[in-house]
């Protein structure tokens, strides 16, 4: 993805099985559950790079020691932060104590991280507010053990006014305002009420049941009860991601699957899904269920988590990704009128390298079969040198663009710095013959294209292909998502103003007017999340024409060569990824009312001119 989008969090639980020394005689480390904590966040770093935290509970801890801690970071390379801290803190024990290190029963009463229940976070700031306030886990303090709360997610919730207005203490508005703190008080509320005074636990199950009913949106989050419960919660639609491992030593958590056959050394056969609007609980002695909460909805696991947001290293999501490339090579074949003598392919930026491998699979197919036909077709007159000829045509592959490290646009002179943002990128000299190349280069999303305008373009016009052709092996982004990703402004994406523009200039702008009235009534009548009217804005228009205007709308004045940009077709998204049919961002299909009422209301604020979240 060329344009940085911001997206969705990720989440890292350990829960020990065993006593602490139980890990210190079979693997020498007292420490094992944290070290295993950071290696799960660590091979999910690309899930947040605004903050980490981490929440621990220790186990029967002796009457007035503090059993629950918590310690979070804000802002870049906030993982290597929290754990140098923890780091710190066992030195200093060191120091003070020799070889504690070595004594579990000992570490565990003197550092605040030695437990047996550990929650890890990875945040993206997908409200805007990066500062330490907003870092996961929130805690919920409370003298009884049993009521005080520590949780962290991987979510939005559309609704968080609905959430607060549930709560008798109308004070807990007032203060920090977001979809987690939201959560976090309405949970506590009920684990309030359903708490029993002679047991001095709540009924978790109930208390989930309660506080999820009431929510619009897409969620994994993970809880832990100062007792020593804990759980981990998903979504009905099961819209965001939840992977799981489990042996007699531990319980793990995690939203990538790779994270956790890496970080165990397991196969993938051993990591099952947490089902939709289920929760995976384990109680304070250690009793491990899977126990459902919500009616599961319909199925809509977010798409992007395939195309670009988890890391490639899941077999799976590897072959999703070449499959998505591969669907490509016969439009692309068809845009260079098969010649691939003159034609040279390549991607930008690194994580569309594996949907290139694919399009190259599928190009070389093709190419394949041209030979066997074309040898067919002359077996009878074939030289040896014509035989060898047709056996040596390869698709020609070069490494076009090179990323450099980050430009500092110090200058605040528009046009100063629109020169800064065109070196983003630096080129391969040589590799193009000079009007006589196409450039085929896939990216793996265009959001806004503002890179592809500013920056790329420009660059690949330096080499003077014949023709540039950009392939996006994600559809067109045309709604907002509210669902993890940061995207929730339409005049952010190029297709809405691509649709905007052919609009007015098909004398067809009463569209726009009659879906802001439609927007309006519905408001009014409280029934905005009953339709997306924001499809009628696409309606009027075939597919390729948007996206031709697309190429018009991010083509450079000075670039004179033509320009024309290949989608990814929804029939080949799902073709390529059979089991993730969350696309609204692409179809304006969203699973939830809230969806539909953050599409409704984003298009709202563009035409009042408003610079607000849709959400």
């Amino acid at each position: 993805m060329s344009d940085a989008v911001k997206h969705e969090c990720g989440i890292a639980y350990i829960r020990l099985l065993q006593p602490l020394s139980y890990y210190q005689r079979k693997y020498h480390n007292t420490l094992y559950g944290i070290s295993k904590l950071y290696l799960l966040m660590e091979k999910q770093h690309n899930r947040g790079q605004d903050g980490a935290g981490l929440g621990v509970v220790k186990l029967n801890m002796p009457t007035g020691q503090q059993s629950s801690h918590r310690y979070r970071i804000s802002g870049a390379n906030a993982i290597a932060q929290v754990f140098q801290h923890l780091q710190q803190d066992i030195n200093l024990l060191e120091a003070d104590y020799p070889g504690i290190i070595q004594q579990p029963e000992m570490l565990k009463g003197y550092c605040k991280y030695a437990g047996e229940v550990l929650l890890g976070h990875l945040r993206y700031g997908t409200q805007g507010k990066n500062n330490i306030d907003y870092c996961h886990p929130f805690v919920k303090h409370d003298v009884i053990p049993g009521k005080h709360l520590t949780i962290a997610g991987n979510f939005n919730l559309t609704n968080i006014d609905d959430l607060y207005s549930i709560l008798p203490n109308k004070e807990a508005q007032h203060g920090l305002r977001s979809d987690l703190n939201a959560l976090i008080e309405l949970m506590h509320h009920y684990l309030s009420i359903h708490f029993n005074v002679n047991t001095r636990k709540s009924n978790l199950v109930e208390t989930l049941k309660k506080t999820c009913a009431p929510i619009d949106g897409g969620y994994t989050f993970a809880g832990l009860v100062g007792n020593g419960d804990s759980f981990i919660m998903r979504d009905a639609h099961g819209i965001r991601p939840c992977f799981y491992y489990q042996d007699n030593e531990i319980v793990a958590v995690a939203s990538e699957r790779a994270a956790l056959m890496t970080t165990f050394h397991i196969a993938a056969s051993q990591v099952q899904e947490l089902p939709r609007g289920s929760a995976l609980m384990v109680s304070a002695i250690g009793v491990v269920e899977i126990v459902p909460i919500l009616e599961p909805a319909s199925h809509y696991p977010c798409s992007f988590e395939r195309i670009y947001f988890s890391r490639g290293s899941d077999p799976d999501i590897y072959q999703e990704r070449m499959k998505l490339g591969n669907n490509l090579a016969p439009e692309v074949l068809n845009a260079v009128e098969y010649d691939l003598k003159h034609t040279i392919v390549s991607f930008i930026p690194n994580t569309a390298e594996t949907a290139f491998y694919g399009l190259i699979k599928g190009m070389e197919d093709y190419l394949k079969h041209n030979i066997v036909q074309q040898i067919l077709a002359q077996k009878d007159s074939l030289t040896e040198d014509q035989l060898a000829a047709l056996l040596n045509q390869r698709v020609r592959i070069e490494k076009i663009a090179i990323k450099d490290a980050k430009l500092r646009t110090f200058i605040t002179e528009d046009a100063a710095r629109s020169e800064m943002v065109q070196h983003v990128y630096d080129i391969t000299y040589g590799t193009v013959a000079p009007g006589v190349d196409t450039l085929i280069i896939i990216d793996d999303s265009i959001v806004r294209g503002t890179t592809l305008r500013e920056s790329i373009f420009r660059m690949l016009f330096r080499l003077q292909p014949k023709k540039i052709i950009i392939v996006s092996s994600a559809p067109q982004i045309r709604y907002p998502d509210c669902y993890g990703i940061d995207m929730s402004k339409l005049n952010d994406f190029i297709a809405f103003e691509a649709a905007v523009a052919l609009l007015k200039e098909r004398g067809l702008g009463n569209v726009l007017t009659e879906t802001y009235a439609l927007c309006l009534q519905a408001d009014q009548s409280n029934t905005l999340g009953k339709v997306n009217y924001v499809k009628n804005i696409y309606a009027p228009f075939t597919y390729q024409e948007i996206s031709q205007k697309i190429a018009t709308l991010l083509k450079p004045g000075e670039v004179s060569c033509p320009i024309s940009i290949i989608y990814q077709t929804l029939e080949g998204l799902h073709n390529a990824c059979p089991n993730h049919k969350g696309d609204w961002y692409f179809t304006g299909n969203y699973p939830t009312a809230g969806g539909n009422r953050v599409a409704n209301r984003a298009f709202m604020n563009y035409i009042e001119k408003r610079d607000g979240r849709g959400y």
